[in-house]
């Protein structure tokens, strides 16, 4: 039994004694353990490198009776026309959606503007299609070209922003791994100089995201609270499920104090409730928030918080790049199979 802090309080929760972050990272564990793990790990990530540039690997995925549940599950579709449907679906529902166009990593700076066009378009189709004001979107900065010429990134994601503000609906800059953090919060913070419903991603199992949250800390600041799906450095992130846990609380907390939005995104039930408890405690009246989930992850919890008064957005992804990028999101932190997994095998 671990507990996590909360405004006075201890919270009790039920915690792996094993790292859940840890698993899968090159990195060293900082006392030399477990190297075998490590390395059996280190050659599932190659694998779905080496997987996510094979076209008959991904046919197969695609059409296989194993497979292809995965892939309507957690992916909308490929088109336009594939995602409104989805959110349509979730409208009905009484849940929100943000909308991802997968693609990341473009190789040159036009297909970056071919990114933004599409997101441009997209914008177009919700506003025709009334959903405005119950779908937004997600963007990532490096299929914008953050890694090619930062202000072209910030130029296409400020073509985003204006198409979504003429439309009613706003926009969520992701947040990629730690090599970009600074960068992502830059143009954040100058998207959100003309743009102030402009949302921004933390991922609380980096050491630095608390501190991060409490400049993100004021009123109207929308701020999507994640544990992170990227397998970072041991001197720049929390590894263990407990140290990531606590971090999130923490994290939250400066949000909550500060009077910020928070977007809390986690399937975690233990932090569904200890966000409850927080919001609660703090304002007698639960703080303005929402809570976001993945595609296919645990559809019939989202259900019971909708029931249950609460703001519900999904994170919707599709396009036809969702390939390559699923097999990324597994080379980055193999864990993630995990959560695959899981919603595979359980509708909650």
């Amino acid at each position: 039994m671990g507990t996590l802090p909360l405004t006075g309080h201890i919270l009790p929760i039920m915690v792996t004694r094993h790292p859940v972050s840890s698993a899968g990272s090159s990195w060293s564990t900082g006392d030399g353990r477990n190297r075998g793990h490590l390395s059996a790990t280190s050659v599932a990530r190659q694998s779905f490198l080496w997987a996510s540039h094979l076209g008959a690997v991904q046919r197969l995925v695609s059409t296989s009776a194993v497979t292809r549940p995965l892939v309507h599950r957690f992916v909308a579709g490929e088109t336009v026309d594939d995602v409104i449907a989805a959110a349509r679906r979730l409208a009905a529902q009484g849940i929100t959606s943000t909308v991802d166009y997968l693609g990341e990593d473009v190789a040159d700076l036009a297909a970056a503007r071919r990114v933004a066009g599409v997101y441009r378009s997209l914008i177009r189709r919700l506003a025709a299609d009334g959903l405005a004001s119950s779908a937004e979107v997600s963007i990532k900065l490096s299929a914008l070209g953050q890694e090619l010429d930062e202000e072209e990134a910030m130029a296409n994601a400020h073509a985003v922003c204006k198409a979504a503000t003429e439309a009613g609906t706003t926009v969520t800059v992701d947040m990629e791994n730690h090599t970009t953090t600074d960068s992502t919060l830059e143009i954040g913070r100058r998207l959100r100089a003309e743009f102030p419903s402009t949302g921004l991603v933390i991922q609380a199992a980096l050491r630095r995201s608390e501190q991060d949250c409490r400049g993100l800390a004021r009123p109207g600041s929308r701020v999507r609270l994640c544990k992170g799906g990227y397998q970072e450095p041991v001197a720049l992130a929390w590894q263990r499920r407990q140290e990531v846990r606590t971090a999130y609380v923490r994290c939250l907390r400066n949000l909550v104090e500060g009077g910020a939005y928070p977007m809390v995104a986690t399937h975690d039930s233990a932090l569904i409730e200890v966000s409850r408890r927080l919001l609660e405690r703090r304002f007698g009246t639960s703080l303005a928030h929402e809570h976001q989930m993945l595609y296919g992850v645990r559809p019939e919890e989202q259900r019971r918080l909708v029931r249950a008064g609460e703001r519900v957005r999904v994170y919707v992804p599709f396009g036809d790049q969702w390939y390559p990028s699923l097999m990324r999101r597994m080379a980055e932190r193999p864990a993630n199979l995990a959560l695959v997994l899981r919603a595979l095998r359980s509708r909650r």
